[in-house]
């Protein structure tokens, strides 16, 4: 017999469903799109935080004991400051009794700031050659050691050997160096310093073309006359003994501020410029030195000049007023261009420069924090995974045991008649096979389907069937919830199932669901959901997750006593229950979760019965699959906002917010949106770190994962060759739930809302004996 009853329900016009169901695809790209931009966002911070580190483009190797036959004999045996102006080398020595202190390798948070603090208690500048990567991470040490008078050089932003490097390393050393310079104290300089470079006879054949192009470029290149060796840690009294020049020579002197533990360093410093001041010294920066040895160079050509035979009377003087007025022109002319070590080495980074430097140092700020964060998230993220899976076996065997005992009973059997409810949209391919299983049933029952304005036949195919026990009620298209709502008003009985339009029964499937209802505490029970079209990848990776994803869930959230969801292909209720606590609710689209929820609220026991099988249609394709885990995932966090008070609740929906709800915010939001960065994170540590114990790691945890899989299929006896396709499931579904979910989120922050979407059935699960 057909009934014909208006919905209670919302109703829209096809033209206007239509509409919506073309905004809601409008929309979705968008925010797909925005979802890889985040994840590509943090690629790039990942990178770039491994590039600071040099585990992304690192370089260890030192070249050593090469030729250096196309050295001139002049630029090896001369001093430690070298230039080229006008392309020629050009060597220039520290003045006697002078002493140009450079440090290497800083800044350093620790040791560096120790440094300019016995700098200034002295009155005494320093030569700062810093890398890079440490300016951009320690931008504010750098300032510091401007503003405090002290001098700067590059030490290339990596740390690596020039001479192994190509054209456009070299030219990208240099230049995100200058960057991050100028984006921490605004400024650039002239001067370099090679790492792993010590006096001027250690220039090869393969640094030396390094030098050439970076002398033509306006840069000085500064060697050492002697180096204190502190990063040996010999001892406070060799370093001070290796870095004191011999006689009373000037010297170029070098001491390191980072680079390792220099606590010897800052031990020897203080003393050793109290010592060489005591035999005489001054101190310079290497801008200072140049300074004073091109003065003494001048001053001696002058003399030189005017003691040369037939020079005599003025004229010889004006003759040299009027030679050195070019060369004072062409030396402001280099002075302009910035290449000349006569002036400071600092210029004022302005423009592009300055801004792509606050720029750098910006991103670099933000991979510093991102990345430590991310990793102390991932940690955590990884413990709590690792606690529910021990949580869940634990907790699954305890359920199976207990539920599966001889003497186990819920109370007197239910025999009496219960109304079975099916929901039906334009489910043509599907509806026969479904009620033809529910016709087999062990359990007395009468059917109700509720067709929710279907166009493809699907109420004509029910009536068609002629089954005694099967009413159709009718109603124009108001979505789901309302057809459920309209199926229980119907309901002859006071136990009500609900299934999906597509799924099937076992024949035994409504008496093993309806037992836990002796318990007169029960208010709802969760059936078990198989896939049936697990013959597929995608339905080989669905028919994973349900039975270890879902099923050994349910078993653990069960004894919890906070079950947060009834799957729709089947769940039974106390219409009683489900009438007080308002029917299903249109507030979300997972509605399943939201009654489940309310349940728990009015003090209403949920329990899962694992002997209660449907057999339910999976979606087909990625994108169907996307569609419904979109719906799932909106649906869960619309739930949780909706029940959110009961984390403030006494009683069973305290018991609730404080017990289930925390697990389904860590494990179905937190958890998959932290998914992917474990993958990305492996994939780093493969390339740039250590590929073996990335490996290892990953299959560590794959294992774990296997053991708990292989733990639900055994209770849910299921064939284990299914497993086979779990590695390659995981890598795909943490990507594709990351997404969804980022989706879902930004659905949820722009107050979008979906309708019921239905998905496109082939009708391909037939009879369960069917299915193997």
């Amino acid at each position: 017999m057909a009934t014909t009853t208006p919905s209670r329900g919302r109703r829209r016009a096809p033209s206007r469903m239509t509409r919506a169901a073309g905004k809601a695809a409008a929309l979705q790209k968008p925010r797909v799109i925005l979802a890889l931009l985040l994840l590509l966002a943090l690629t790039s911070v990942m990178l770039l935080d491994g590039y600071l580190r040099s585990e992304v483009g690192g370089d260890e190797r030192v070249r050593s004991d090469a030729s250096s036959s196309e050295v001139p004999d002049s630029v090896i045996d001369g001093g430690p400051i070298l230039s080229f102006r006008n392309g020629e080398a050009r060597s220039l020595s520290v003045p006697e009794k002078t002493i140009a202190l450079t440090f290497d390798d800083g800044p350093n948070p620790t040791w560096t700031p120790q440094i300019l603090k016995i700098l200034e208690e002295n009155d005494v500048p320093g030569t700062f050659f810093l890398v890079g990567s440490m300016v951009s991470r320690y931008p504010s040490i750098v300032n510091d050691l401007v503003d405090q008078g002290n001098e700067v050089g590059i030490h290339t932003f990596t740390h690596v050997d020039l001479s192994y490097q190509s054209s456009s390393r070299i030219e990208r050393e240099m230049d995100q160096t200058q960057l991050a310079l100028a984006g921490a104290a605004g400024i650039t300089t002239t001067l370099f310093r090679a790492p792993y470079s010590s006096e001027t006879d250690a220039i090869d054949n393969y640094s030396w073309p390094v030098y050439k192009k970076l002398g033509a470029e306006g840069y000085t290149s500064v060697f050492v006359d002697t180096d204190s060796d502190d990063w040996k840690r010999p001892g406070v009294s060799k370093i001070i003994k290796w870095a004191t020049p011999s006689k009373n020579k000037g010297a170029s002197v070098l001491f390191h501020d980072a680079g390792g533990e220099r606590s010897q360093t800052v031990d020897a410093l203080g003393t050793y410029i109290k010592k060489m001041k005591a035999k005489g010294y001054t101190f310079t920066t290497i801008s200072g030195a140049t300074q004073q040895a091109d003065a003494d160079a001048a001053g001696a050509n002058q003399q030189a000049d005017g003691e040369q035979p037939g020079n005599g009377g003025e004229a010889p003087g004006g003759q040299q007023g009027q030679g050195q007025a070019p060369e004072g022109q062409g030396q402001q002319g280099q002075e302009a261009q910035g290449g000349n070590a006569l002036q400071a080495a600092h210029r004022t980074a302005t423009g592009t420069t300055l801004y792509e430097g606050k720029a750098l140092v910006a991103a670099v700020a933000v991979a510093e924090w991102t990345v430590p964060g991310l990793a102390t998230g991932l940690a955590i993220v990884g413990v709590a995974v690792m606690g529910r899976f021990g949580m869940m076996l634990v907790l699954a065997r305890r359920h199976y045991r207990k539920r599966n005992r001889r003497r186990f009973s819920w109370g007197e059997p239910v025999t009496r008649p219960v109304s079975v409810i099916v929901p039906a949209y334009n489910e043509k391919e599907c509806i026969a096979n479904t009620l033809k299983s529910l016709a087999r049933s062990t359990h007395p029952i009468e059917i109700i389907v509720v067709d929710d304005g279907s166009t493809d036949g699907t109420k004509e195919i029910a009536e068609a069937l002629g089954m005694p026990n099967v009413r159709v009620v009718r109603q124009e298209n108001a979505g789901k919830p309302a057809a459920l709502n309209n199926g229980v008003r119907h309901a002859s009985h006071d136990i009500v199932v609900m299934m999906d339009g597509d799924t099937v029964f076992e024949a035994d499937t409504v008496r093993q669901l309806v037992q836990p209802f002796a318990d007169l505490g029960v208010g709802a029970v969760a059936g078990n959901a198989k896939v049936g079209n697990r013959n597929t990848v995608i339905g080989a990776w669905q028919h994973i997750e349900y039975v270890m994803g879902f099923n050994l869930d349910r078993r653990m959230y069960d004894l919890l006593r906070c079950m947060p969801t009834i799957p729709g292909a089947i769940g039974a209720f106390r219409r009683e229950a489900v009438l007080a606590v308002g029917g299903m609710s249109e507030d979300t689209l997972a509605e399943d979760t939201d009654i489940t929820i309310a349940m728990h609220r009015e003090g209403w026991r949920v329990v899962y019965q694992e002997h209660a099988k449907a057999w339910t249609e999976a979606p087909g394709s990625l994108k169907q699959l996307w569609s419904q885990r979109y719906r799932w995932s909106y649906g869960t966090m619309q739930a949780l906002w909706k029940h959110r008070k009961s984390l403030t609740d006494k009683g069973p929906s305290g018991r609730f917010g404080r017990v289930g709800m925390p697990l389904v915010v860590i494990f179905q939001i937190v958890t998959p949106v932290f998914a992917p960065l474990i993958d990305v994170f492996t994939v780093y540590s493969m390339i740039f770190i250590d590929f073996k114990a990335s490996l290892l790691a990953w299959l560590a945890v794959l294992a774990v994962q296997l053991v708990c899989a292989a733990y639900a299929f055994r209770l849910d006896r299921e064939k284990y060759r299914y497993l086979l396709m779990m590695p390659l499931q995981q890598l795909a579904y943490r990507q594709m739930m990351y997404l969804v979910l980022i989706h879902s989120c930004i659905t949820a922050l722009t107050g979008g809302r979906l309708r019921w979407q239905k998905l496109k059935r082939t009708g391909e699960v037939g009879t369960p004996a069917g299915v193997g």
